[in-house]
């Protein structure tokens, strides 16, 4: 007999050790410095100095031999200092996604449903007829006996193919996407950091990804003056530069990566703070204005917004800025696709991709 203990509920008072505490505060501070070890390591101990997260029984020399020990650093014996190993990229994907997305579990994969039935591992409550091609797997044999029973009677016992019901289930869709981010030199400007909370988005969008959706697929493109790809593992360790802000090398990067996926549903997620301002020549050399909006390179980018709709692949704006003639060129650029577009704070630019990502799953399958 199996039952269940029923006893009063006790919430965890548990508090962190100080290793964990100093851990989650090192793992911010690694992607702030974009990777620098020693950097992250200096700011923690200006904060353990104002806030006295250490003393006499564990010490910042005891974190940093626990940090070596348990493979999240270590030396660097060509340069000198230390290094970050894959174990933290990992950890600090996996805290980017708790910040942004929250608590996600675990599912199986493909588990983007869309208004179609077909082949697919989630059973919906729909019954058919069996068809040639359907495997034993998919019949629904307490319908299909309960039919033998009432068509073919019950003293001789008999069961053919037109007694047999199929269990539909939910065909799962697919998606293909393109994050690119904006590395030009305003990201960093006003006294505003933009390019952390966008790589602690591009970090949490991977993991989630990789955990909840292992079928999609997810090419991360950095674009400045030129535009150019990148792993996941690269993101902690990603700079701005004193680059213009190159949108065109950015969506012909996009949409070349996008032409090679078997996915029908294909989409660019495009998150940047100004406007194109830079285009590169057929003899390499580049025209850049940063003065307003220059005709030139703004048609540049309505015609591959447009080259992306033709193939079916729609842009996402996330646009950190509030200048009005920039949402203008939005609105624009948006409308030349077909697209969307959100004009995001900082704030809330996790909540609105994921949100957005999930809303696309739902949509048709062409």
């Amino acid at each position: 007999m199996i039952g269940f203990r029923i006893t009063d509920f006790k919430p965890s008072n548990k508090e962190k050790t100080t290793f964990e505490q100093l851990f989650d505060l090192f793992k911010e501070m690694l992607v702030h410095t974009s990777g620098d070890v020693t950097e992250a390591l200096s700011w923690l101990n200006e904060i353990d100095r104002k806030y006295k997260i250490t003393n006499n029984d564990y010490t910042m020399a005891d974190f940093i031999t626990d940090l070596k020990k348990l493979g999240y650093i270590k030396d660097d014996h060509q340069n000198g200092g230390m290094v970050m190993t894959s174990k933290i990229e990992q950890s600090i994907r996996e805290s980017s996604l708790e910040q942004i997305f929250g608590k996600l579990k675990k599912s199986g994969q493909g588990n983007h449903k869309t208004p179609y039935t077909g082949v697919g591992e989630e059973q919906s409550s729909d019954l058919r007829a069996f068809q040639f091609g359907d495997s034993l797997e998919q019949i629904n044999m307490t319908e299909s006996i309960r039919n033998a029973q009432i068509n073919n009677g019950t003293l001789d016992f008999n069961i053919t193919e037109n007694d047999l019901e199929i269990v539909e289930s939910e065909h799962k869709a697919q998606t293909s996407t393109v994050l690119m981010i904006d590395i030009s030199h305003s990201m960093i400007l006003y006294g505003e950091d933009r390019i952390t909370p966008s790589k602690k988005v591009a970090m949490a969008m991977a993991e989630m990804i990789k955990r909840k959706y292992p079928k999609d697929t997810l090419d991360i493109i950095v674009f400045g003056n030129d535009a150019w790809q990148i792993e996941v593992k690269d993101l902690p360790y990603l700079q701005v530069g004193p680059y213009h802000t190159n949108t065109v090398a950015g969506l012909e990067l996009a949409m070349d990566l996008l032409r090679r996926k078997k996915n029908k549903n294909k989409q660019i997620f495009m998150i940047t703070d100004g406007k194109p301002s830079c285009l590169k020549e057929p003899d390499g050399r580049y025209y850049q204005n940063s003065n307003g909006l220059d005709r030139r390179i703004v048609n540049q980018c309505l015609n591959k917004a447009a080259a992306c709709k033709r193939l079916k692949i729609q842009i996402t704006t996330f646009m950190i800025a509030q200048d009005p003639y920039l949402q203008q060129f939005v609105e624009e650029f948006t409308e030349a696709n077909q697209g969307k577009a959100f004009y995001a704070g900082l704030k809330g630019l996790g909540e609105f991709i994921f949100e957005d990502y999930e809303r696309n799953r739902k949509r048709n399958v062409r």
